[in-house]
Formats: C-alpha cells, structure tokens, sequence
C-alpha cells in the first residue's frame, strides 16, 4: 500500500486509506448475511476494489462488462439497471452505482 500512495500528499493518502478501510468494512458487513456468499466491488475499467466469498479478483472484468451492457440497453442515461444471473443455486445481481460496480452472489431461498 505504501509504494502505492508514493506521490500522493499525507493528507490525500490517508484519505485513500480511510476510503479503503470502509469499503473493506462494507464488504465484511455485507458478508455477514448469511443468504450472501459473494460480493464484489470494481471501478468502471474492471479493477476490483475488494471482493470476498465466491467473488473473486478473475470476476471483476466480467462484472464490469455485464454492467456496461446492460445499461446501454436503456434509452435513459441516468438508468442504472440491475443484472441478475439465475442458477438453481443462487443469484449474482450486478449493479452500477456511480463510478463503483457491485456484484453480490446471494444463494437460492
């Protein structure tokens, strides 16, 4: 992390570092369901921010993708719509929020 944050002024980089603490507490909480398997996070270029459970760093790309997809397959830009990827076992619904992808892989009920 540190050779990463080299360049960056203390203040910018301790504010990198509290964002990616709370995303990482985000995802610990979210795994906490235990209907939830699996969640991801990447930017718009399909970098994973952070993953846990059945969601891993080789889904990003496909995740991104299948976001990117979806929402030009509505006339309104400001629509975010949500995938959702059926199995018996359970479902992956992808989402775009902002600049952020979320997947989350929850099992069937």
């Amino acid at each position: 992390m540190q050779q990463l944050l080299k360049g960056f002024s203390v203040s910018n980089a301790n504010a990198i570092i509290i964002m990616e603490s709370t995303l990482e507490q985000h995802l610990d909480d979210t795994m906490k369901n235990p209907a939830i398997v699996g969640v991801l996070c990447t930017d718009q270029q399909g970098h994973i921010l952070g993953c846990r459970g059945s969601l891993s760093d080789e889904h990003g790309g496909v995740v991104s993708v299948l976001a990117r997809q979806a929402a030009s397959l509505t006339r309104d830009p400001t629509d975010s719509p949500t995938v959702c990827l059926e199995s018996d076992s359970g479902n992956i619904l992808v989402r775009t929020h902002g600049t952020i992808t979320i997947a989350v892989h929850k099992m069937a009920s």
